[in-house]
């Protein structure tokens, strides 16, 4: 099983292949390093969460799907809320921090980008098999 979604994540363009491995699952585990701040738990557990939820996905396709879209919409969607109420007054927080979630957001929201798209494609996808 697990070289199968090996070897599905091979067959991904290699520019997502990039971007998952280098981008999105690095900056989506570093609110681990930010715990200790203003809601940084929360944040961190979201975050991770978003991403953890796509493993039985993963294990039931045998792969990657466009299912594996789902999670990041239901926790990434609230954590980036808490996000930008949190940049509104970024006074109060460290510059570090600060950084930190803007990159978090210009990196979510991308992905969130594209897990809408297949939100949508992998919905109807279902539809049409009924």
């Amino acid at each position: 099983m697990v070289r199968d979604i090996w070897l599905s994540f091979r067959e991904l363009p290699l520019w997502v292949q990039f971007w998952m491995a280098f981008i999105l699952i690095p900056v989506n585990l570093a609110p681990l390093a930010f715990v200790d701040q203003p809601q940084g738990a929360l944040i961190a557990a979201l975050s991770v969460t978003g991403m953890a939820l796509n493993i039985p996905i993963m294990r039931a396709a045998r792969g990657m799907t466009k299912a594996m879209a789902l999670p990041h919409l239901v926790c990434w969607v609230p954590m980036l809320a808490i996000v930008i109420m949190l940049l509104m007054d970024a006074s109060a927080l460290s510059p570090g921090y600060v950084q930190f979630l803007v990159l978090l957001l210009v990196v979510d929201l991308i992905s969130l980008g594209f897990d809408v798209n297949d939100s949508i494609v992998w919905l109807r996808q279902r539809q049409a098999e009924q």
